[in-house]
Parts: C-alpha cells; structure tokens; sequence
C-alpha cells in the first residue's frame, strides 16, 4: 500500500553534513528494514516539548519526508509546528557525540526556574 506524504523541505527542517552522514550510517547498520529516521517529539521538559529521533518502518499519510542518501528524514505534521526552521547537528566524538536540535523556538509552557542557578528545575 503506498502513503501520500508530504515533501520536507530544507526550510522546513534542516540537517547539517556531518548529522546527514551519522544518521546514514546508522540506518546502514540496521538490520531489518526500515523506511527511515522518524523525528518525534513528547511533553515534558523545561521547553514544554522534548524531541527524539528513532527508526520506523511506518509512514502514514500525517507523515512529511525528505530523502538524502541512504536515509529518509521523516516528521509528522503536528511534531514538525515545533521544528520548523531547526537545524539538526551532530557534535562531537566518543562518549560526548550526539545530536543536537539548534535554532528551537520557546514554547513557553516550561517552569520558569529551569537552567536557573537557584536549584528548582521543573517538578
């Protein structure tokens, strides 16, 4: 069964070069097959919103796309209201690499002590 989805720009979300080439070769590594990194996003943190990314082998018809080598990059509509015009970067090697989302916008329905040195944190 084919999905209609909708395309990804690069306006819409963004993946530097060094983020395009780990998330290849991570979906190089997988073994079963998939139809490519799905960024997602769930309630909580100081942002109000956290963001992740995962393999799927699912798109449905909310699901918005954009091929690079080796990989698709794909958002559902209602994640992508929270990441247009984000960057997705990978940084740094060994124990300290990961990915990392620039350019979020706040949401504003964090808790206001968050990064605070005054201790507190959200709770």
């Amino acid at each position: 069964m084919t999905v209609n989805v909708n395309p990804l720009s690069e306006q819409d979300l963004s993946l530097t070069a060094s983020a395009q080439e780990k998330m290849q070769e991570l979906a190089g590594q997988v073994e079963e097959p998939i139809e490519g990194v799905r960024v997602f996003a769930t309630p909580g943190g100081c942002s109000g919103v956290n963001f992740g990314m995962t393999f799927t082998d699912q798109l449905t018809e909310d699901d918005n796309v954009r091929e690079y080598e080796g990989f698709k990059l794909i958002v559902d509509s209602g994640t992508l209201q929270y990441l247009r015009g984000v960057e997705i970067d990978f940084v740094g090697d060994g124990g300290e690499a990961r990915f990392v989302f620039n350019n979020l916008q706040p949401m504003g329905s964090g808790c206001s002590t968050c990064g605070s040195n005054t201790g507190g944190g959200c709770g």
